[in-house]
């Protein structure tokens, strides 16, 4: 199987269904951002840490390319002529958030109550889990965009915005895993 098909050489895409757009299409920088973000997520993942964290990010992995695949299919041609779904995979649903959930509440109960806003960094695996938290709220506000325009599942906004939270608090635990120091926030500090 060739790699390239020069089918996008004129800068258009075709989406899940056959519908071609243009490249910088809402729906394409919505799902170009989840694949930037499960990058990002890979990049963690390779770094020294617990199993149980590589574990958790290997299966979000999984699930964003899910949730990409349901964001390269329009509504339109989510279902086929005969009735079935065209994507015929499971998909993100209450479940999934709930196991975000779920490692959200395990991490913080080993954790600290925090009492500050923490600055990214500390080191180098906290900051690289951080800008996978950035990019997450990017593709959570291109995917509220496109919710806008031409509608998506609710699902996909929820699960965006729960993996940002558990990126966020993943990168509080990494930073105690790693004893590494947690640099506070301090107003008009030069």
């Amino acid at each position: 199987m060739k790699i390239y098909t020069k089918t996008g050489d004129k800068g258009t895409t075709s989406l899940f269904g056959g519908t071609r757009v243009p490249k910088y299409h809402l729906r394409i920088e919505s799902y170009g951002t989840v694949d930037e973000l499960n990058s990002y997520i890979g990049l963690v993942r390779d770094q020294a840490i617990d199993n149980h964290s590589k574990e958790s990010l290997l299966k979000i992995q999984n699930e964003l390319f899910t949730l990409g695949a349901m964001l390269a299919t329009p509504p339109e041609k989510e279902t086929l002529k005969n009735g079935k779904e065209r994507l015929n995979i499971p998909k993100i649903d209450a479940k999934s958030i709930q196991f975000l959930e779920h490692q959200i509440d395990e991490m913080n109960n080993s954790l600290p109550v925090m009492t500050h806003f923490i600055l990214p960094g500390g080191h180098q695996t906290v900051s690289f889990c951080h800008v996978a938290r950035c990019v997450c709220r990017r593709a959570e506000r291109l995917s509220v965009a496109l919710h806008d325009e031409e509608g998506i599942d609710p699902n996909i906004i929820m699960y965006l915005n729960r993996l940002s939270d558990y990126l966020f608090v993943l990168a509080r635990k990494l930073t105690k895993y790693l004893q590494a120091e947690e640099v506070k926030w301090i107003p008009n500090k030069l």
